[in-house]
């Protein structure tokens, strides 16, 4: 509980930051392999958009809690081992996180533009109605910029970014959580399971 609020805690603070102290599209250089370049998106991790808002954000609401209730059941085993508690915790606070920004950013701020940075306008008068808000995300890692040979077939002559999406704290979470389930608790994934034992 204490990691699902850590987490929770830091992604909001933040991404309410980027979103009170830049403009949309802005970009700050922290490095030549890291920018905070803040942008929205109405879709899952990464910017990716899979059918409509409304629908991703009920499904969001139902998956965090389905995997809360199976968070809690495994906590009451006694033969866990609380890796995998950990792991699912961090899936979850992530996916908590962007939920946050769906169901009150478009209620508590007005939109964030290019020329604009966004400002906490009261409850109910923000941007977009409940659950359709936009996703704060910052963290930019171009780690390799370059362009791709002229012989390389389709894309010759074209530049190529190694590492590309736009992510925030939420998404990090939520991958580092399923890559060490995948790594280390492949066990517990094939057995999982809803029933009290």
């Amino acid at each position: 509980m204490i990691l699902i609020i850590a987490i929770l805690l830091i992604d909001q603070f933040i991404k309410i930051w980027v979103k009170t102290h830049m403009e949309l599209h802005e970009s700050i250089r922290v490095t030549n392999w890291f920018y905070i370049a803040f942008i929205e998106n109405n879709g899952m991790a990464y910017g990716m958009q899979i059918g409509s808002k409304l629908l991703l954000s009920l499904f969001r609401v139902v998956a965090i809690g389905a995997l809360g209730y199976y968070i809690w059941l495994q906590s009451k085993k006694t033969n866990v081992r609380w890796g995998y508690i950990v792991c699912l915790s961090m899936i979850l606070a992530g996916a908590a996180g962007n939920l946050i920004d769906c169901m009150f950013y478009g209620l508590c701020f007005d939109a964030s533009t290019v020329g604009h940075v966004s400002q906490y306008v009261g409850l109910g008068n923000g941007y977009e109605s409940f659950l359709m808000g936009r996703v704060v995300d910052m963290f930019y890692f171009p780690l390799i910029v370059t362009t791709y040979p002229d012989w390389f077939p389709v894309c010759g002559g074209e530049d190529f970014i190694f590492f590309s999406p736009v992510f925030n704290f939420a998404d990090s979470s939520i991958s580092v959580g399923v890559v060490a389930l995948l790594l280390f608790f492949r066990k517990e994934i094939g057995q999982i399971s809803f029933r009290k034992k």
